[in-house]
């Protein structure tokens, strides 16, 4: 068994405290005082932060990191220097060496022993045009396969010479992180690195492993992506939350930490003063967020996930094992972001029970309108979407009402606000009842930022951990290397391979099959992944059996479209089908027509069809209730 750095055989207790922008700096402090740990990472950011606040960071009107993250080490820093706590995050967003001076300086105000670092490597901005030459000819992230169709307008902006890119972030891994951990560093600041990445990098440091030390690294890997979402390891975003008792454990939760042995196997589990729960369905919900099918790709290693198992081993406390590691790929992520023009949109209601009818009036006012104005043509997408249809015998109003959201995007700002002037020319000739928001501000068009997520060469990164210089010494810039192998690898897309007689289950009613089936879904850009799971040995039968590529595809209802493309694995330790779906969100989340953009309701809307569930799986959950204690 590897000895750690500190001289002991133990595992490193790794606790997170973000999952987004929006954790506050009080969840850093909590980790770092409510219990043991060794380390806390942070992760600050979604695909669309770096490109958000760019053109403001540019202009000199943005700090270029995120403000949460430097709220938590502020309000943290004491503590970590007394307590010896390592800090990893990715808050430093645009401007790593940014955030780490202030927190460099802020550190030396307080008379803190405290080694602050940054990574560089990530951020291509500069260098991005001489990239998208047809020459280098980057491609789209989903491109090596062949089935999938890319959205309209993907990669025209490739060839407009009036492009305006705000953003090209590579996915750069842990190289630069164990580099400066190896050189003391307390605290490290990154921009851009994969999700998982500061957990692996503090694995590797504290385990002394190597970076072929596939099977530990990937390990790793899974541990960081169970941690990474904050609150969705302890509670949030849980199908389930519904049964559990009180619902008062649910609020305010304390989030995940992750204690990796030396072999790379892991306990998931929580500060035991804190709210939530981490129990297998928790776990297993939050491994099949985001996956990409059974092979998990990050800069570091690629984890083969087909025989991934988990056994809980205590109250709040679920082990992890049976991870593959392999090479990493050759490439990795490099995040465009570009302006891809305008949008309004707004929200019209209804009330009474023919929405469907007065709807349809609305659509041919705005369609007649449109044409008169000259801009029907011009818009690049016009939607009309139809929500929360009206209940029959309304108790009251609200209930007695449906919506429908109008959305445009279209080059320019004068096209896309057409839709608001559309609306506003028959303004007089709406359908009985029409009303909205009084304020209309939604109509007026705002720039949306499109996404490209390309694939760079690895080999084109060049990573760096910085050390600040204490007492006006100069900075230590220490290179961090690059991958020494890597491996290509194609996902698998197969349907069960033994079958079972769907007869032998019994009895079956056709009702929602959200009583017995679980599951989680999450955006991976323009694409959208499902995993499904239950609990007992019979329903695994019985759902990977009857839960096909076609019943998916049937499920996802008038939304499915020829163009999409559909991978189907199974995770037989899970009890878990896993989906993905190519195509679903249109360009990503920035710029995705959906109200859902995130993919996050995906789930719970498939979970919600009917289906024929067995009679005496029903049986086994009705009135059930969890007590959380």
């Amino acid at each position: 068994m590897t000895i750690s750095p500190r001289g002991q055989k133990r595992s490193i207790r790794i606790a997170n405290c973000s999952g987004a922008m929006s954790d506050e700096g009080a969840f850093m402090y909590k980790q770092c005082t409510e219990g043991p740990i060794d380390a806390v990472t942070g992760d600050y950011l979604a695909e669309v932060n770096i490109a958000a606040n760019s053109q403001a960071y540019r202009a000199g009107t943005h700090p270029g990191w995120e403000p949460t993250a430097e709220e938590g080490l502020m309000l943290s820093l004491d503590v970590i220097a007394e307590k010896g706590i390592k800090v990893v995050i990715n808050g430093g967003s645009l401007n790593p060496k940014g955030l780490a001076e202030k927190v460099h300086s802020t550190a030396v105000e307080r008379g803190l022993d405290l080694k602050i670092s940054y990574v560089t490597g990530d951020d291509f901005y500069d260098q991005v045009d001489s990239l998208l030459t047809p020459e280098r000819h980057l491609a789209h992230f989903d491109s090596a396969n062949h089935d999938v169709k890319l959205a309209k307008d993907t990669d025209d902006f490739l060839n407009d010479p009036n492009r305006v890119i705000v953003s090209a972030n590579a996915y750069i891994g842990a190289r630069g992180i164990v580099a400066a951990l190896r050189a003391d560093a307390d605290i490290v600041i990154c921009g851009r690195v994969a999700d998982a990445s500061p957990v692996i990098g503090l694995a590797m440091w504290w385990h002394g492993w190597s970076e072929k030390d596939y099977d530990f690294l990937a390990h790793s890997l899974l541990a960081g992506h169970l941690i990474e979402c904050s609150g969705y390891a302890t509670g949030a975003n849980f199908a389930d939350f519904d049964r559990y008792r009180p619902q008062e454990k649910l609020v305010d939760l304390g989030y995940p930490i992750a204690e990796i042995s030396s072999d790379g196997t892991f306990v998931i589990t929580k500060h035991e003063t804190l709210n939530g729960i981490v129990n297998l369905d928790t776990a297993r919900a939050q491994l099949l967020y985001e996956l990409q099918g059974n092979l998990y790709l990050n800069s570091d290693v690629t984890a083969d996930l087909a025989n991934v198992e988990i056994k809980e081993i205590g109250k709040n406390r679920v082990e992890f094992s049976g991870v593959k590691g392999l090479p990493p790929p050759p490439t990795t992520k490099l995040a465009i972001f570009y302006v891809g023009g305008f949008q309004c949109e707004g929200m019209i209601v209804a009330t009474g029970r023919n929405s469907t009818a007065k709807f349809d009036l609305l659509k041919l006012q705005i369609t007649r309108a449109l044409e008169i104005l000259g801009t029907k043509d011009q818009l690049d997408i016009l939607d009309f979407q139809e929500y929360a249809h009206a209940e029959p015998n309304p108790h009251d109003q609200k209930a007695g009402s449906s919506f429908m959201r109008l959305f445009a995007q279209a080059k320019t700002a004068a096209v896309a606000g057409s839709l608001g002037r559309a609306l506003y020319k028959f303004g007089m000739q709406h359908f009985s009842g029409m009303h909205s928001t009084m304020d209309y501000r939604t109509f007026i068009p705002k720039q949306f930022l499109a996404y490209y997520p390309s694939l760079l060469p690895q080999s084109d990164i060049t990573e760096s951990a910085v050390i600040i210089g204490k007492n006006g010494e100069k900075d230590i810039v220490i290179p961090a290397g690059n991958i020494s192998e890597s491996i290509s690898l194609s996902r698998d897309s197969y349907e069960t391979s033994n079958p079972v007689d769907l007869a032998t289950f019994g009895e079956t009613v056709y009702t929602a099959m959200d009583e017995v089936v679980l599951g989680r879904s999450g955006d991976k850009g323009a694409n959208v992944n499902i995993g499904l799971f239950v609990h007992e040995d019979d329903e695994w039968d019985w759902l990977r059996t009857y839960f096909t590529g076609d019943l998916m595809k049937r499920l996802v209802g008038d939304d499915w479209k020829d163009e999409y493309y559909l991978e189907r694995v199974e995770f037989p330790h899970l009890k878990a089908v896993h989906f993905v779906i190519y195509g679903i969100l249109g360009r990503g989340v920035s710029s995705s027509v959906l109200l859902d953009c995130l993919g996050k309701g995906f789930a719970d809307y498939i979970r919600s069809k009917y289906v024929d569930v067995p009679k005496k799986f029903l049986a086994r959950y009705e009135g059930k209730t969890i007590l959380i204690e």
